[in-house]
């Protein structure tokens, strides 16, 4: 996270769940949209988009190649995505599941 001058680890860490606090107040999907449109630049929200497409990708177990052929994603990125399924903080892995347990 970004250090901002005379702000303590304490209150970035209070920002942080804020925010997390907020997403969670949010019910459907366009509700999700406009609140993230508002939030993230357009890039940004690119950004965010294209890793979230890669993940069902490597978890069908695709080369990264093929990944970038089909989604247009840099091969960096991608890698960077498959690290974090791996070693991450399970976040991909429990929203994935879920959306595929609801479908």
């Amino acid at each position: 996270m970004k250090q901002h001058r005379n702000v303590t680890a304490r209150q970035e860490a209070l920002s942080e769940r804020g925010l997390f606090a907020a997403v969670l107040t949010l019910k459907t999907v366009d509700e999700c949209r406009a609140f993230f449109r508002d939030l993230c630049t357009p890039a940004e929200l690119q950004a965010l988009a294209d890793r979230w497409a890669v993940v069902e990708w490597l978890q069908k177990g695709l080369p990264y190649r093929e990944i970038h052929r089909i989604t247009g994603v840099s091969v960096t990125t991608i890698g960077r995505v498959a690290r974090y399924l791996q070693d991450g903080n399970g976040g991909y892995e429990i929203a994935a599941s879920r959306l595929h347990t609801n479908q």
